[in-house]
């Protein structure tokens, strides 16, 4: 599908800045400049560039003269990527995973350091962001405000958005909705338990579950300190006006359900969900429900250390808006490509788990996004070659081991740019 859609003629027309662009044979054609930027690596972009060249057997150019094609290329090009060959492809056949009849969708959203540069600063903005530091870094620092719709189960980036450094988290969650459907399932931390969002969930008619906080709710307060009930039913008040409500749409009282879950760690954990029928959905359902959310913070976390996020090949904001959605479409494209190989390896009957190595998987995907989307090689063969691969080097996972989340320190985040870049994909 992806390759029929780089080289579709419409496609090309509807992603580059200009109409004239791309009409002639050049070396840097559309498809060319493409792959140049799904081949993203922590080598200089000359390298990245006449590897691909010597790849295709042409003569190479410069990377300034990579640098001027790619300014041809709207980034709309990858969002139409990730959602007509990979969101689409996922679910059109209806065959995806899902719980309980769900399909489970979390939301999060992820501060993303930027190039300090003038023209960045001033389309996102500049934070004094702490990454859970307790004191602010001094000075501030550019930064986007990513946030992501994803399939926790089928591991796919339904919709993504790379907003401003100050945009409110749930404003973004709530476009997210237009990507949504009746019989999901969202699941979200506590930054998301407000009044204001849950009416917006129950007016577009959807299933939610979302961490309270001890601040967010009087009832959940209660419930962390161990009071009442482990479930409980409440009708919620709106805070705002009933003529804000009004001119909004929004219900002015809301029946929710409160259910506290015991952690490991001995502590509370409370969620806010619409999931009012304590039958069908017990409370000892809800740990592992909200346990499902993890697959968004993986996420974030293979695209912000495999994949380098936040080393940007360009210093431009359309370069940046590439960089991202690029990423995006790789992990979906990855998801597509190991989906497969991760349903054998699901039916072993191991001491251990085991899944896809990521490091191996994402760098064949480095490797043969010529073969999947520049030539016209057997896709069928190629997939099946690949999914022996995948099968041949798979990664352990030890049930119950708990590895302690590592914060960067002020000194490392203020100089995250300076630092010696890794190996990406």
């Amino acid at each position: 599908m992806s390759r029929n859609l780089i080289n579709d003629d419409d496609f090309r027309s509807r992603n580059r800045t200009e109409d004239r662009y791309f009409t002639r044979c050049r070396k840097l054609t559309f498809v060319v400049v493409i792959l140049l930027l799904l081949r993203k690596s922590a080598k200089s972009i000359q390298c990245v560039v006449n590897e691909l060249f010597m790849v295709l057997g042409l003569e190479s150019v410069t990377a300034a003269a990579f640098s001027q094609a790619r300014k041809r290329i709207r980034h709309t090009a990858f969002i139409e990527l990730n959602e007509q060959a990979i969101v689409n492809v996922m679910y059109r056949e209806g065959e995806y995973l899902r719980y309980k009849g769900f399909r489970v969708l979390a939301i999060d959203g992820s501060k993303i350091r930027l190039p300090e540069i003038e023209e960045i600063n001033q389309e996102f903005g500049q934070v004094a962001y702490t990454n859970g530091q307790n004191e602010e870094i001094k000075g501030y620092h550019t930064y986007a405000q990513g946030s992501v719709l994803y399939d926790v189960l089928n591991h796919v980036a339904v919709d993504a958005w790379l907003g401003k450094a100050t945009d409110y988290e749930v404003d973004l969650a709530i476009d997210h909705l237009k990507k949504t459907q009746v019989g999901d399932l969202i699941i979200a931390d506590r930054g998301y338990a407000s009044y204001f969002f849950l009416a917006r969930l129950s007016q577009a008619d959807r299933d939610f579950v979302i961490r309270c906080s001890s601040g967010s709710f009087k009832v959940a307060t209660a419930m962390l300190s161990g009071e009442g009930e482990a479930s409980q039913r409440v009708t919620l008040v709106a805070p705002q006006t009933k003529k804000e409500l009004k001119e909004l749409g929004l219900p002015h009282r809301l029946t929710v359900r409160f259910v506290r879950v015991l952690l490991d760690t001995g502590e509370y954990e409370v969620l806010v969900t619409s999931l009012l029928d304590e039958i069908e959905y017990p409370v000892s359902d809800f740990k592992e429900i909200y346990w499902l959310r993890w697959g968004v913070e993986n996420f974030y976390g293979l695209a912000k250390t495999r994949l380098q996020l936040e080393n940007f090949t360009g210093r431009t904001v359309e370069s940046i808006k590439q960089d991202f959605y690029a990423t995006i479409y790789i992990t979906g494209l990855e998801s597509i490509l190991t989906e497969k190989a991760e349903e054998e390896l699901s039916k072993r009957i191991t001491k251990h788990e085991y899944h896809i190595n990521k490091m191996v998987s994402f760098n064949v995907i480095k490797n043969q996004v010529i073969d999947l989307l520049y030539y016209e090689s057997d896709l069928d063969n190629l997939l099946e070659k690949l999914t022996k691969l995948f099968l041949k080097n798979p990664s352990c996972t030890r049930k119950n081991r708990e590895v302690p989340r590592r914060k960067s320190s002020d000194r490392v985040l203020i100089n995250y740019h300076k630092r010696l870049k890794k190996v990406c994909f």
